[in-house]
């Protein structure tokens, strides 16, 4: 074995000794995913996770348009503001069965983000208010 596949061997065993017994065992993810259904039923936890992957595939692909665009030369046209404005449409979606998993409307969500900013920013957006919050404001 070379220096290089026991180093890899060691950071692969470090890095199952900081990993959550759900994370390596379905058998135990799912028994978690049963408890969370039974001590939280106002909460649909497939529709959670459908939620969570579907904004992160959604908005990689939204990104990968800019990139094309930025990085590679690829011409900003009609063609590419149609093709971001479906890959938006796509992360909605994903969005809303967020929303609709944890029992939010969508309106709630953005009147709660609306206070959250407010408060953050009362006299308009200053970079030091991003990166030193108050307790609590997460």
């Amino acid at each position: 074995m070379t220096q290089e596949q026991r180093q890899f061997n060691d950071y692969a065993k470090f890095v199952v000794s900081t990993t959550s017994n759900e994370s390596l065992d379905t058998v135990k993810l799912c028994e978690k995913l049963v408890d969370l259904t039974f001590n939280h039923p106002t909460t649909e936890f497939s529709q959670l996770l459908t939620a969570s992957i579907g904004m992160q595939a959604e908005s990689g692909e939204f990104s990968e348009v800019i990139k094309k665009i930025i990085f590679q030369g690829k011409p900003f046209n009609n063609d590419e503001r149609y093709h971001l404005k479906r890959e938006l449409g796509d992360v909605l979606w994903y969005w809303v069965q967020g929303c609709t998993a944890l029992g939010y409307t969508p309106q709630e969500v953005m009147e709660e983000n609306i206070s959250k900013l407010e408060s953050r920013y009362p006299n308009g957006f200053e970079a030091v208010r991003s990166e030193v919050r108050k307790d609590g404001d997460i």
